[in-house]
Formats: C-alpha cells, structure tokens, sequence
C-alpha cells in the first residue's frame, strides 16, 4: 500500500446504561429470551473449518443449572495436532500481510461489537457466566470494543519507534511475528479478556491456538463468529476448548510452541512455566510467557476517609460481579475510629442488596460460576464461622439448590494473617482487620507483606500525606493503584492492567507494552554510499 496510513484516534467506548425504557434494555431483554428458547451445539474451529469430536460437554447458566445453553465438543491430543497444523499453514501469509489490512479486521470487529453483536455477546455473557447487564456491557461490549480500537492504534506506536540514522546510513527496526504459534489461555471471567488474548497476537501477525475455559465457551462461541465475520483468515485463531491436560498439555510440548498469553490461576500458570523450562531445549527459539494471575487486592483506609466512600468502594469492589474478578476487594484495613461508622454502613447497604437471576435487572448480583466454585468459596465462610479469630459482620449463606448463589459476606478479623486475609478466595467474601489509628505505618507494612500477590489495591484518605505515606509503603504490593476508588474497573488506555509478584507478568494489557511481547525485532542497517577500499585512514603512517 502507497500511503502513510493513520489510524483513527481512538476513544473509549460510551457505557449504555439499560435503564427503563431504554432501546438497549429492550433489545438485550429480546436477545435474552431468543437465546434462552434455544440450545445450540459448538463445534471446534480448526483452520476455518467446524470439527466435531463427539467427547461433549454441557454450557448451563450458573444461576440456573438446571438451563442447558449448548453442548460443546471437546478437543483432544489429536485435534492439537490439526490445529498446529493449521496455525503453521496460514502463518505466512498471515505474518507477511500488511499491517494495515490486519489492523482493518479488528476496528471492524469493534464496529461489528458496537452494534450487530452487542446484545448477542452481552446476552451470552449474562446468560453464560451470570453477569448482570452493567456488568456485560463494561466487560463484553466497551472494554472489548475498546480493545479492537485501541490495540491497531498501539500497533502503529510500535511500528513508528525507530532508530537514529548516520549520515550515508539508513536504518530501521522491523517487528516481525514470532515463529511457531501462540497458545491463548481465557479466563470464564471476563469476555473482554477472552476476545483479546488470543487477538493481541494475532495483530501483531502471529497464529494462535486457543484454548477458552470450560465454563465460558459459551460467549467464547460467538467471538468466534465475530472474528468471522470481521474477515480474519481462518487457521489465524483456532478454537479449541477442552480439559487443560488434554489440550494444554500437547500444546506447550509442541516444538511450534513461540508463547503463552494467558490469564488464570497461579498455580496453573507456575506450572506452565515449569513445563516450558523443562521442555526448553525442543523449541525454536525461547517462548513468550505472559501472564495474569490471581490477586489478594486490598482497600487500604486512613482515618482521615469520607466513611460513605469507603462503604461504596467496598461493596463495589468485593460484590460486583461475586467478587469473580481478579482485581476484587477480597481484604481490608480500617482504623478503630472509623470501624462502627463503617461496619454499620457496610451491613445496612449490603442488606439492600438483591441478588437471583441476572435476567431480571433488579439483581445487583448473580450466582458464582460452578459447583467447583460454590464449594471452595463457602468452605472458606465456614472456616470463618468455626474460627475463634474470625466473626461474620454479615452474610455467609449459601444455597445451590437452584443456582450457585452465595450471599455477600463479610468477615472480621482481630488476626492480619489470617487464611481468609491471605488467600485468594475468587468469590464475594470480603475479610477485614482492624487497627489502632496510631499504627499507620506498621497497619501499611502489614498489607505490603499480607499477601503473595501483587495486583491492584487502593487507598481511602482526605488526609494527602496520608496519600503520598500509603502510595510509597505500597508501591510494590499492586501494579494498578487506586486513590479514593475501589480497585476494580480498569480502563483500557487509561489504566493499563497488570500485576507483579505472584499475580504476572505485569505485562500491561490496554497498552502497547502488551502487543511488544509478541514480536521480534530485526534492526535493518542500509548503507547508501558503500566503501569500496578496506584501508582505514589509521593505517597510514604519513
């Protein structure tokens, strides 16, 4: 292509607010009830073509499992085979199209999001993982929207970074694809997630396989149909569902395999990094390992706090959404002085809050995500109850006669160490500890050292030394860091997400710091006016 081409400036996708009477409330509410009226049957997508393996699985939603959304066919070590195959034959003429026709198929899909597939991707995500409607549309409408306008925008950043040039001397850096393939590993969390791990890559002209949870395939189906749509080259992204050892497995053993973008659990990811280590010699060149892992995130309050604002950070942050987000308040420390205040607005409003199934929108939450889930978060709550360091300030039911629903719960503390303090939870379970407004700073370097994890975390303070004290104690213990917000909600562009520790690779989603991870640079030196003597001047005496 002859031309300098720019691409648009991004901006951040509007949030619909669903509220009566709205077109998108009615739209979202008809698209519900047309995919509640139907069962559908998922197959692979293995270099453009449905595969059909006939090992099935069921997609129910979680607030009623007794709903069978689709049945889904499962991949094995023989299906990994076709799809690196077909990675393998579509990766050259993936690799060497031009950036700009790469870059036209992912603002299409964001203009595709924006308007055909809103309501089918919010739908699939309410229906699927038991969002409510604000919860959908921030994840699977404007943050994926957001990530389809703003990464070719990123892309173009990169591109644009280029060396110095002596005189006579002309030189450039191109960032080329990664050779072999890269194996996306999803989330059932957030849709925004799973449309951009396996979508990053692929700009940046790399081939993927992907691997969805198990218990999100059902939304991941339809991204699927998206990209279709968007015009992406089949054997670009293969869909590949099914159990981590059948799937993840062969993947990583693969002497093809050029990285992992990945979003998960810790321990899965330290043992993918393992394998990896082990399996070092059989690959090309050395893989790409990204990754996002778990949180213990904390709101962290000084005394100095507006109490109205602590409760609101905390309900927001620990309930919405179960608490099912990686960046979820699951820890808390409040000063003795604003302790009665707050715990008596915390149980008040929790109180208020309605939960049940997410097609009625007077739900403030849905259920957890599966069995598996509602019985390690509620083995937590028990432990609470039966421990002599721990009491219950509200909450702590649980029912999974009907859906996985788990009240919003808190839990106090008098020991900062304890489990639930520690431990990541993944559900709505909120632990507090209390302490003397006197012990600020010895209060902070209990939160720095409290956990393994290092993902997001803010602070609650009027007080700015109090801030700027918090800030700097802290600066290790979250890679996204809020002041006088609940740390959840990050904005792509705006607030790049990623964590250190034990939380990843700090890789920063939502910037370009993300897409340099998965090219390779080759630095171009051309010479205009070439020597045509080998003589250097030093050699002459006279």
């Amino acid at each position: 292509m002859n031309a300098m081409v720019k691409i648009p400036i991004p901006t951040n996708e509007p949030i619909l607010s669903y509220a009566p009477g709205t077109p998108e409330k009615k739209a979202l509410k008809d698209q519900l009830q047309k995919m509640l009226s139907e069962q559908i049957e998922i197959p692979l997508v293995i270099g453009g073509r449905e595969v059909k393996t006939d090992s099935l699985a069921e997609c129910r939603c979680p607030h009623d499992h007794g709903r069978l959304l689709a049945r889904y066919h499962k991949a094995g070590a023989k299906e990994v085979e076709m799809a690196v195959e077909a990675a393998r034959k579509a990766w050259k003429d993936w690799s060497e199209m031009d950036w700009v026709s790469r870059a036209a198929i992912f603002l299409r899909a964001a203009e595709l999001l924006a308007t055909k597939y809103r309501f089918i991707l919010n739908a699939a995500s309410m229906l699927g993982q038991s969002k409510t409607a604000h919860q959908a549309e921030i994840d699977s409408a404007c943050e994926l929207i957001d990530f389809y306008r703003f990464n070719p925008y990123f892309m173009t950043q990169i591109y644009e970074h280029q060396p110095a040039s002596s005189p006579g001397i002309w030189d450039y850096m191109e960032y080329r694809a990664l050779e072999g393939f890269i194996f996306a590993v999803t989330p059932f969390n957030f849709t925004s997630i799973a449309g951009n791990l396996p979508t990053a890559p692929a700009m940046m002209g790399d081939t993927v396989l992907w691997k969805p949870a198990s218990s999100a395939v059902y939304s991941a189906w339809f991204l699927t149909r998206l990209w279709k749509e968007a015009g992406l080259p089949d054997g670009v992204i293969n869909f590949i569902p099914g159990p981590g050892r059948y799937v993840g497995d062969p993947v990583i053993q693969n002497p093809e395999f050029a990285g992992v973008h990945f979003t998960g659990s810790t321990a899965v990811f330290q043992e993918m990094w393992k394998v990896i280590g082990a399996n070092i010699k059989n690959y090309r060149g050395y893989p790409r390992i990204v990754g996002e892992t778990g949180g213990k995130d904390f709101i962290f309050v000084h005394a100095s706090a507006d109490v109205g604002a602590v409760a609101t950070a905390l309900i927001r942050g620990a309930f919405e959404y179960q608490g099912q987000k990686c960046s979820a308040a699951s820890r808390a420390y409040i000063p003795q002085s604003l302790w009665p205040a707050v715990r008596e607005r915390l149980a008040d409003e929790i109180r208020t809050i309605k939960m049940g199934d997410i097609t009625d929108f007077t739900n403030f939450m849905g259920a957890v995500i599966d069995k598996a889930a509602f019985d390690s978060i509620s083995a937590y709550i028990e432990f609470a109850k039966k421990s002599n360091e721990a009491e219950i300030v509200v909450g702590g039911g649980a029912d999974d006669k009907k859906g996985y629903f788990i009240e919003p719960t808190v839990v106090l503390t008098k020991n900062p160490r304890f489990k639930l303090m520690q431990e990541e939870i993944f559900g709505p379970v909120l632990t507090v500890h209390v302490y003397p407004d006197k012990e600020f700073e010895a209060a902070l370097k209990l939160c720095d050292e409290g956990s393994a994890y290092g993902l997001t975390g803010c602070v609650m303070a009027n007080d700015r030394a109090a801030v700027i004290r918090a800030s700097n104690a802290l600066r290790h213990t979250a890679g996204n860091f809020y002041i006088n917000d609940k740390p959840t909600g990050a904005v792509v562009s705006q607030q790049p997400f990623g964590g250190g520790r034990a939380s990843g690779t700090n890789d920063k989603a939502g910037s370009y710091l993300n897409l340099l991870r998965w090219v390779s640079a080759r630095a171009v030196k051309e010479n205009l006016n070439p020597p045509t003597d080998y003589r250097y001047s030093f050699l002459s005496e006279k």
